[in-house]
């Protein structure tokens, strides 16, 4: 069987032993087996590692457990603006949108973008139109507006204290994936940070921020502290210490995420090299996370660890 390797990830946090519900870590684990079978199932049928990472993404985002599509947080407003953003390794063409709020899977309407028109990044009412246009399926905001991130918002409200005080205990999903074609491609989504304002968008939908995929030397998708992770320009710097030092995946994403430590930022990453090595990289208590290659046994888990 041809090679390929999947990487998933469901946001980095606050996430230690006993501090988190049975149910909820089930639940987590659960989601992220899903997700990660479906993109295995497309690299296994000797699919694209575009294709894959779409599925995958759309997986998570229709899962509960996780902050985006339907487990999106809600503004301080109390809506739920959702961003994602793809990109194909092959030739780095790349979609993203930001503020959508009625497209079921955000992450297939990036890929429309990518592929249907001639701009890299929507946003806003302008991306929600140009979703309805090309009739992506969407969805009512019963759909997104999940009871427990209502309780979240009120919870921050009630404390007096702003989006960046909540845990990031729920984060942003994505996927990285090299298939047997030797092609690489990355996606990821979010529903943001719980009580975001003024239409604020973080680093998810920014292709070199918290999206990255270049076949001459990684794919990568970020979660975190998203001004961090702008400023950083975390994906592409990683896949320019790959091409430009020579260093290995592992090496790279440790390196990078160092420095978002050190500027006092938080988070993960999943990246895949060009050879399909896997590698992935906290600074956090846990990740979300899992992994599969077309030999050996998927890994699926969430405390640092594991």
């Amino acid at each position: 069987m041809d090679d390929w390797t999947l990487l998933i990830h469901g946001g980095a946090g606050i996430l230690e032993r006993g501090k988190i519900a049975p149910e909820a870590e089930a639940a987590a684990r659960d989601g992220l087996a899903q997700a990660l079978e479906a993109g295995s199932a497309v690299l296994r049928g000797c699919g694209t590692a575009l294709d894959a990472v779409e599925a995958a993404v759309r997986a998570l985002e229709d899962h509960p457990a996780f902050n985006a599509g339907r487990g999106s947080v809600f503004t301080y407003e109390g809506r739920n603006e959702m961003d994602a953003a793809i990109m194909d390794g092959r030739d780095r063409s790349a979609g993203a949108v930001a503020g959508v709020v009625a497209t079921r899977n955000p992450i297939s309407l990036a890929r429309a973008v990518m592929e249907h028109s001639p701009h890299v990044m929507l946003a806003g009412r302008g991306a929600d139109g140009f979703s309805r246009d090309h009739g992506l399926e969407q969805a009512d905001a019963d759909w997104f507006a999940l009871p427990e991130r209502r309780a979240q918002l009120d919870a921050m409200k009630a404390s007096g204290g702003s989006a960046f005080d909540v845990d990031m205990k729920y984060g942003t999903v994505g996927a990285v994936a090299r298939d047997a074609h030797g092609h690489v491609a990355a996606a990821t989504s979010t529903g943001g940070i719980t009580g975001k304002r003024w239409g604020r968008v973080g680093d998810s939908p920014i292709v070199g921020a918290g999206t990255w995929a270049d076949d001459r030397a990684c794919a990568v998708s970020c979660t975190g502290s998203g001004e961090f992770f702008l400023r950083v320009g975390v994906a592409h710097e990683i896949a320019a210490h790959l091409r430009f030092a020579g260093e290995s995946v592992q090496t790279a994403a440790d390196a990078v995420m160092a420095e978002v430590k050190a500027m006092g930022g938080t988070g993960g990453v999943i990246v895949v090299g060009a050879d399909g090595t896997p590698a992935w990289s906290l600074t956090t208590p846990g990740m979300y996370r899992a992994r599969a290659r077309a030999t050996g046994v998927p890994v699926v888990a969430i405390f640092g660890d594991e």
